[in-house]
Order: C-alpha cells, then structure tokens, then sequence
C-alpha cells in the first residue's frame, strides 16, 4: 500500500501560504501558513497532522491488539500532542481512554504500550514517545 499527500507554497516562510491536498480529498488544497503553525490562525500544520496520523495509528493498532487477545473494545479514545521545540518535533504524548467489557486495568496497561510500540507511527518517529492510559 502507498498513500500521498501534497502541498503547495506561495511566498516567503512567514508572510505565504499553502495548501495540503491528500489523495483521499480529506484535505482538498487545506490552507496553512504561517500564522496556523506558529499562532492561532485558521488552517492546518504539519505537527496537528502528524498528531492525528499517531492518534489513528495507534488506536486502530491498540483494537487489532485488543481483538486478538479476544475481547471488543467499545470505545476507544485517544488524543495525540505534538511538541514542536527550536525546529524539531521532541515528543508524541498519547492519551487513551478505552472501554473494554472484561479487560482489567493491568491487561488494558500491556496492550497499550503493545500499540504504543508496534503502530506503524510509532515506528516511523525518532522521538520520545509518552502515554497515559485509562480503561473505563
């Protein structure tokens, strides 16, 4: 399987603009800038995508772990931050939270860093990678 994305920048870093377009059109010439990485402007950036890409690795990864050690998940989510410090992404914080009929905490505890460590995501960043991790 192969994905792309692409983009287009007009102008310098700081005063111009792009567009992200992915090959599914989810992102259909998505504005960024400047001003929506490094402020609050209106747009995407490449950490918020990056954050979302380890957030859906992972938690599709942590119900293939779940499923096969033979319980369902009910629900599982997770929320991805991304740290952007002096021009290098320095780490990828996942918080999950899940529920799972049957599963205890500590079973919930060892299929988690399983999907933190084997998500295709995760394997692809050179950088730390922490979680928290709550069954409910």
């Amino acid at each position: 399987m192969k994905r792309f994305a692409s983009a287009n920048w007009q102008g310098t870093g700081k005063e111009g603009k792009g567009t992200l377009t992915s090959q599914s059109t989810v992102l259909d010439k998505t504005q960024y800038s400047y001003s929506s990485r490094f402020e609050e402007g209106v747009g995407t950036n490449p950490e918020e995508l990056v954050a979302a890409a380890h957030a859906g690795c992972f938690t599709m990864k942590l119900s293939f772990v779940i499923s096969g050690a033979g319980f369902t998940p009910g629900n599982i989510d997770t929320k991805c931050t991304i740290a952007l410090e002096n021009g290098a992404i320095t780490s990828s914080h996942l918080e999950v939270k899940a529920s799972v009929p049957g599963l205890t905490a500590e079973q919930f505890a060892e299929m988690a860093a399983d999907a933190k460590a084997n998500c295709p995501i995760s394997k692809l960043y050179n950088t730390e990678i922490t979680m928290d991790a709550t069954l409910v």
